[in-house]
């Protein structure tokens, strides 16, 4: 974050290492049946516990996001990623998964980390974008290659987190997202406040 914000701040409070690592879930409550809009921390099979089938998240829809974090493309590294990759391409660094996941330190690879030795979700989401951002500043990566990682519980998230991060830059605003404003949703009764 201290990178990122430069000197734009006078000073950022470090809490030390986040346990989850991942932003937020979001959920959109305007309608009768909650719909996910953002996996997150909380996994989805944990808000169905608590609050019954969930409304399916919108598909190709090209409004402007109804929420904050929502933009096509979110907190990418300066360098590709190559998604579902199983091993490292010459000259990238390999982010991989589980214990017999490729790291990419072949003779021709730039570099590797594992974001959970153990396949844990829950590591691999807090390891996640401090990975990313060391692999990203290793000398000669040209890209990142990434392991699969599973598509259930914090993996929806870690999931959506780099298919932003993968994302062609040509939808970027100034390197923030895209020109369009987010959009949240009216609310027409009063007495829901």
């Amino acid at each position: 974050m201290a990178v990122e914000l430069g000197d734009q701040v006078a000073m950022v409070l470090d809490g030390g290492r986040c346990e989850v690592g991942i932003e937020s879930t979001i959920l959109d409550l305007s309608a009768a049946r909650p719909r996910l809009l953002r996996p997150g921390g909380v996994p989805a099979e944990h808000l169905e516990a608590a609050l019954g089938p969930l409304a399916s998240p919108p598909e190709g829809s090209h409004s402007a996001p109804r929420a904050p974090g929502l933009l096509r493309r979110h907190y990418a590294p300066s360098r590709p990623l190559r998604l579902n990759a199983t091993s490292a391409c010459d000259g990238e660094a390999m982010l991989g998964f589980g214990p017999h996941a490729a790291t990419g330190t072949t003779r021709t690879s730039a570099a590797g980390l594992n974001l959970s030795q153990r396949g844990d979700l829950v590591e691999a989401a807090a390891n996640l974008f401090a990975m990313l951002r060391a692999l990203d500043q290793t000398p000669g990566c040209r890209g990142i290659d990434v392991a699969p990682i599973p598509e259930h519980g914090l993996g929806l998230a870690i999931n959506d987190r780099l298919r932003r991060a993968a994302a062609p830059a040509d939808e970027w605003n100034d390197d923030r997202g895209p020109a369009a404003p987010c959009v949240l949703p009216a609310i027409e009764d009063d007495e829901a406040l």
